[in-house]
């Protein structure tokens, strides 16, 4: 067995025995959740433990900047990370994404020639538009900063940032590439850990002889260039493409026909999740947004359970539906809710009573931002006892509808952060990403409830739902 292989193997031991430990003393997990996801979860235990670890990291490299170049450098490099996340999504054209369908399915049939056709015109679309974009991103770096940031300062960090676009959309792709090989511990590590475990080792370094603002920003692109490397060594060990061969023929037109409009969801999603912190960006100062970001980072942790189950359920709620049964479906999605419930109330209640002592770590000046750390938390909580309601409308033939639903809840994102920022900046913020968040779990539920008769929503108080065995 490969090293990867025994790595996974000990860790779904451990989680085996965990689980097994958990169920005789918190009689509240269902028995039913034995049957149909114990083998899911054992069977991606350790991509969950790596994206706990991923999320460790995030906030080990947050708290070394804040402790050691405060919150206008957070500020600086939330803005820089996420001019990087805009230009990058816009480079992929979605080939990331798509390349998860293309390479499973041909390796899978061990058409290996097809998987190095699709990755070479991959590479053949993806290199130039991403040197374009990043020349252009470069160029524009002081006209940016300025005019719509209205912080000339911003340009040295948006310069620095754009060095990382080819790499980082290139990284992205030999992710989900190995993603679609089944490689899930090396993805995990790829997607969810190692760039802030990288940048945090180079950051902690640079300390010892920069105090420079920008530090954080030339750490973070380091790490991405990196990985981008060691990306493509791995992706050349498992599949031993480092030349040409002719396989089925696979147009242009083809792979762009499945990636453009997995590119036109994933621009929703990063709408959704980065309006906030840009719309900041432009009416606040950066150490606001830096502030406003660590609480952002901190609160999402209330929804760090649904992201385990979202990673790991979808292919159950597939097998599902396509055998009709809905009944089994619905039980394991309220299951699911009802696991996540219990593992995100105490970190609510965490965050609710000890909002300020919780951002206090990352420095003094971060306790300004309880309040928004308290409206972000509620709204991820409902986020939380929703359940995995966007993979159950994507996997029972209702993408459209909740593409739908994304759609109006970017745009009311948008207009209410345009409308609270100004007046109320950080707290707009929160406010308005949290009724953003609740509109769309809540719509998804509504429409879940009324369209397969399967309630997700979970909280004891208000739920008539029962578990049974």
């Amino acid at each position: 067995m490969n090293k990867n292989g025994s790595i996974a193997s000990y860790i779904r031991f451990l989680f085996s025995h965990f689980y097994k430990r958990l169920s005789y003393h918190l009689p509240f997990l269902p028995s039913h959740f034995d049957v149909h996801l114990k083998e899911l979860l054992k069977g991606s235990s350790a991509a969950f433990i790596i994206r706990i670890l991923g999320m460790g990291t995030t906030y080990l490299f947050a708290l070394i900047i804040t402790r050691n170049y405060g919150a206008e450098a957070m500020g600086i490099f939330a803005l820089s990370q996420s001019a990087l996340l805009i230009t990058s999504l816009i480079c992929k054209l979605g080939l990331d994404s798509a390349s998860i369908r293309f390479v499973a399915e041909y390796s899978s049939q061990g058409q290996w020639a097809s998987v190095k056709e699709v990755y070479r015109k991959n590479l053949t679309l993806l290199i130039p538009v991403s040197f374009l974009v990043s020349f252009l991103f470069f160029f524009f770096s002081p006209y940016i900063a300025e005019y719509i940031f209205n912080k000339p300062h911003l340009s040295s960090g948006f310069r620095i940032i754009s060095l990382a676009v080819l790499p980082h959309a290139i990284l992205f792709l030999h992710s989900e590439s190995l993603r679609g090989l089944k490689k899930i511990v090396a993805y995990a590590i790829f997607r969810n850990m190692s760039i802030p475990f990288l940048a945090s080792i180079i950051i902690s370094v640079a300390i010892l002889f920069s105090k420079n603002l920008q530090t954080p920003v030339i750490s973070y692109v380091a790490g991405i260039i990196i990985l981008s490397v060691i990306s493509s060594v791995l992706w050349i060990k498992y599949t031993g493409i480092s030349g040409y061969e002719v396989g089925n023929s696979i147009s242009y037109h083809t792979i762009l026909s499945v990636s453009l409009p997995m590119l036109l969801s994933s621009s929703m999603l990063f709408i959704m999740q980065w309006t906030d912190i840009i719309m900041l960006g432009i009416f606040r100062a950066e150490d606001e947004t830096g502030i406003y970001h660590v609480a952002l980072k901190v609160a999402n942790f209330t929804s760090i359970s649904l992201f385990a189950i979202n990673s790991i359920a979808a292919p159950k709620f597939a097998e599902f539906y396509a055998k009709g049964n809905i009944k089994g479906l619905g039980r394991t999605a309220k299951q699911s809710t009802k696991l996540i419930f219990w593992s995100s109330f105490p970190l609510l209640l965490i965050f609710l009573f000890f909002p300020s002592y919780i951002l206090g770590i990352f420095g003094e000046e971060f306790k300004a931002g309880a309040h928004a750390l308290i409206l972000i938390a509620l709204g991820q909580f409902v986020n939380a006892v929703s359940g995995s309601v966007a993979f159950i409308l994507q996997m029972t033939g209702k993408q459209k509808a909740f593409q739908n639903i994304m759609i109006i809840a970017t745009i009311l994102n948008v207009l209410l952060n345009a409308l609270l920022i100004p007046k109320y900046g950080m707290n707009g913020a929160a406010l308005a990403t949290m009724i953003a968040t609740i509109f769309r779990n809540v719509s998804s539920v509504l429409y879940i409830k009324s369209y397969l008769n399967v309630v997700t929503f979970y909280i004891p108080v208000f739920s008539s739902m029962r578990f049974r065995k």
